[in-house]
């Protein structure tokens, strides 16, 4: 790290088990440089203050880091949730740290929910910047596999399969287990538009499909097919990857072209006859108002169903244009209202309530009249979500965030346009001009184990 180290620093940690709560945490991670020795140790045995080393995949731990200082007996009992037996640490990071470092005083919670900081006067209440969270870090890596794959597809579809397989692996696999999850607000800036609307399609299918209670197989066959749903607009040129108003028929037909090559890369991948049908229904709609071929909801494969009506909330909040994209309350209000007949009725229904009516990214009004930003729902408490609040008095790194579930008589009134924002306001919040998704599970059953 070298002498530029940063000082102790607040970091958003969705998913770590927070005592007499189930949720996000706020956890002080401090950076610090490798230390000359490491040893192992039980995780039975670990105390706050010891600097840590976690090895595995990049989707393996909740954690932003792979080395950070336990700050909290709640990391120790993450770590126990994860089936962790011994981990790797540095002792003489500890010593080092225990010579010079003060104590630090506990974080409070104000009587509105806020987290404060008691190092701070009384007036400014604190919270991290969301933008730095483990699921901006997976998400990142996530996205980067994407586009790996889709590199690889036409030249080594083989290798490409086997990667596409890895990614979808590692996200079923955090999601297993878990009472619940919470759907986060990630920053608009990771990933590439195809790899980014790749990943998103393929969090939130995923989430659909284990609310479903899908099996293993059938989770597989719906991340293989949602990940790579859009892989046949590798072989289009450009400005035919995405449907403009302005298109005639014939570019029109160039464009609904990448499914059929979407379903011979498929073939040449050899996926499984449950994801390719996805390649092959994802623009079909329940009504038979769709294409290729126009068939209805009883001719579709329900995995193809849930990536339709995903990849169409997806495209109306994350769009070519920009200037043309709804708002989540917005597209989730449109599919219910003017969209309704071209999806599964139970699809659609289970959609919006895990998604909530104030989806991740919605700009609302308090009632208490604040503005605030949705950054985190969780599935099942899909009314009261986490949200970055508009204080003036407070600086936009440290914007105070509320977990509306744990503060008394504090809900939403309404969703606003970010338009209709005043420019402090807006500046302020900084709505996502695109949305991306992730989730982090929450009152993870294996911890009870």
């Amino acid at each position: 790290m070298g002498t530029g180290r940063p000082p102790l620093a607040l970091k958003w940690c969705a998913g770590l088990p927070k005592t007499g709560r189930r949720g996000c945490v706020w956890a002080v991670l401090s950076p610090m440089k490798p230390a000359q020795t490491q040893e192992t140790i039980e995780v039975d045995a670990l105390t706050v203050g010891m600097l840590i080393h976690l090895d595995g995949g990049w989707m393996s731990h909740p954690f932003p880091m792979s080395s950070f200082k336990i700050s909290s007996a709640d990391q120790i009992a993450t770590l126990r949730s994860l089936g962790l037996q011994r981990v790797r640490w540095s002792p003489e990071a500890m010593e080092s740290a225990a010579a010079t470092e003060a104590p630090a005083a506990a974080p409070v919670v104000d009587r509105r929910g806020v987290v404060a900081d008691r190092r701070r006067s009384p007036q400014a209440h604190t919270a991290p910047s969301p933008l730095l969270t483990a699921g901006e870090r997976q998400f990142g890596e996530a996205a980067k596999a994407s586009k790996k794959v889709f590199e690889r597809v036409v030249e080594h579809p083989a290798a490409a399969r086997t990667a596409a397989e890895a990614l979808t692996r590692q996200l079923v696999d955090k999601m297993a287990g878990a009472d619940d999850m919470c759907i986060q607000l990630l920053a608009e800036g990771t990933g590439d538009r195809t790899s980014a609307h790749a990943v998103n399609v393929s969090v939130i299918s995923l989430l659909m499909g284990r609310s479903f209670g899908l099996g293993d197989s059938d989770m597989l066959d719906l991340g293989m097919g949602s990940l790579l749903h859009d892989v046949g607009k590798t072989d289009l040129l450009e400005r035919y990857r995405h449907r403009e108003d302005h298109f005639n028929m014939a570019e029109r037909r160039l464009y609904e072209n990448h499914v059929a090559c979407g379903i011979a890369h498929a073939q040449h991948m050899e996926l499984t006859p449950g994801a390719s049908l996805i390649l092959e229904q994802h623009h079909e709609y329940s009504d038979g108002g769709g294409f290729p071929y126009g068939l209805s909801s009883e001719r579709t494969s329900t995995l193809a169903r849930i990536v339709s009506l995903v990849n169409a909330y997806d495209n109306l909040c994350n769009p070519v244009n920009p200037g043309k994209a709804l708002t989540p309350h917005e597209a989730v209000a449109h599919l219910f209202t003017h969209s309704h007949k071209q999806f599964d009725t139970a699809i659609l229904g289970a959609f919006i309530k895990m998604m909530g009516v104030y989806p991740v990214g919605s700009v609302v009004q308090l009632t208490d009249d604040r503005y605030a930003l949705v950054v985190g729902v969780i599935s099942s408490r899909t009314l009261r979500p986490r949200v970055i609040v508009h204080d003036p008095r407070v600086p936009r790194d440290h914007a105070p965030v509320l977990d509306l579930q744990s503060v008394e008589g504090l809900g939403i009134r309404r969703s606003l346009r970010p338009s209709s924002l005043p420019e402090a306001v807006l500046t302020y919040l900084a709505p996502r001009t695109r949305l991306n998704h992730f989730f982090e599970p929450t009152g993870d059953a294996r911890s009870s184990a």
